[in-house]
């Protein structure tokens, strides 16, 4: 016996199947769309919970550790962490500048340089975590339209069935009509969890950002604590 869900689901399958090829192309075209955001968020997903973990570990080696030198070797072992890659960067920048060939800098340019490094690290990191991003925000914006094309194009022909068969009685509309707002169905279903993971993603990101931030300014009092005890012991 046929249930009244396996008859709708076989309905839509045939009015999908029998659809134009304009509106199997943008079905095409959304359903491709929606399987690369969903790869995206997927992959954005890990990279976000990893760069998350790595930032609590390296905190934890920061604010334990005994020395900049001992904090810097600890935290090789984490590469996925945004802020350990500004306090890398950070601290090989200082050790430039703190050779023989950077003597002549005074000390402001000496600060200058390491906060434009901490600055480029933290930018660097942030781009990153934005890649592929895009894509979701694209998706999100355009699906909806597309979808919303196609149901135009299966009207049109919805309304030249009707001329053709001089008949507007419902057993001619439905049919095309049906199938002209699954296009907008799709367009809003692919669109749906592409702007809510935008969103998310774009939250998380300017977290991270934020904490990358903090970090560079407590780095900074430290390196320039650093700076003037080294002077007064000159």
């Amino acid at each position: 016996m046929t249930t009244p869900h396996s008859t709708n689901a076989i309905d839509t399958l045939s009015l999908i199947t029998e659809a134009s090829w304009v509106a199997k192309l943008v079905l095409l075209l959304l359903l491709a769309s929606s399987i690369v955001c969903w790869a995206i968020i997927f992959t954005k997903w890990r990279a976000m919970r990893a760069a998350f973990n790595s930032n609590s570990d390296f905190l934890d080696i920061f604010k334990t550790g005994k020395s900049i030198e001992d904090v810097f070797s600890k935290s090789d072992r984490l590469p996925v962490s945004p802020i350990s890659a500004v306090f890398h960067q950070g601290i090989r920048e200082l050790r430039l500048i703190s050779g023989t060939e950077s003597s002549g800098l005074s000390h402001f340019e000496k600060v200058d340089n390491i906060q434009r490094a901490l600055l480029r690290a933290s930018t660097q990191e942030v781009s990153s975590l934005e890649k592929n991003l895009g894509w979701l925000a694209t998706t999100a914006s355009a699906a909806p339209f597309i979808g919303l094309f196609g149901t135009v194009w299966g009207i049109m022909n919805a309304f030249q069935s009707i001329g053709a068969s001089r008949a507007a009685n419902l057993a001619v509309v439905a049919p095309g009509i049906s199938e002209a707002l699954i296009t907008t169905a799709t367009g809003i279903a692919a669109a749906i969890p592409a702007v809510i993971a935008y969103n998310y993603f774009t939250g998380q990101i300017r977290r991270i950002a934020v904490e990358m931030e903090c970090f560079s300014q407590d780095l900074m009092n430290i390196i320039q604590r650093n700076f003037s005890t080294s002077k007064k012991g000159n």
